[in-house]
């Protein structure tokens, strides 16, 4: 019966090491290649809240489907867009101090009238999302 040395067991452990830190650099290079489709969207209008829960330079994230919807409330009206950054898939925030569309993980930044990169990485603008107040109620989605 062969008896493993200390030598032959530390290599198997730094084999196993190396393997799992290729890993955890190549999964991140091959995120930013191949980011995720924001296909999955619902079909029908969802119910944000009432109007007056949304004040004049204010901003909500809401679930939208499978990824999550931001609701701005800006001086030329009611904006919705993809909250998933369009650089690495990050959910962006609303900033009322700065008036802007942030990306808090690599400072990317979005014009909160039409989504469009103001600075930073993100390649394209934000995933526009029609918004309709029906009765006092904010839905956002479905058909325009």
């Amino acid at each position: 019966m062969n008896k493993i040395t200390r030598r032959d067991f530390l290599k198997v452990i730094n084999r196993l090491l190396a393997a799992l830190g290729l890993t955890a650099i190549a999964a991140p290079v091959l995120a930013f290649f191949y980011p995720p489709k924001l296909e999955e969207m619902p079909t029908e209008p969802v119910l944000v809240g009432p109007e007056d829960e949304l004040p004049p330079n204010q901003g909500k994230v809401i679930a939208f489907g499978r990824y999550p919807a931001l609701v701005i409330h800006t001086s030329e009206g009611l904006r919705a867009y993809s909250a998933v950054c369009t650089h690495f898939a990050c959910i962006v925030k609303w900033e009322p101090e700065v008036g802007q569309i942030v990306c808090p993980c690599h400072e990317g930044y979005f014009d909160p009238l039409d989504g469009h990169v103001l600075s930073g990485p993100p390649p394209i603008p934000l995933m526009s999302l029609p918004v309709n107040v029906v009765d006092g109620q904010i839905y956002i989605g479905g058909e325009s």
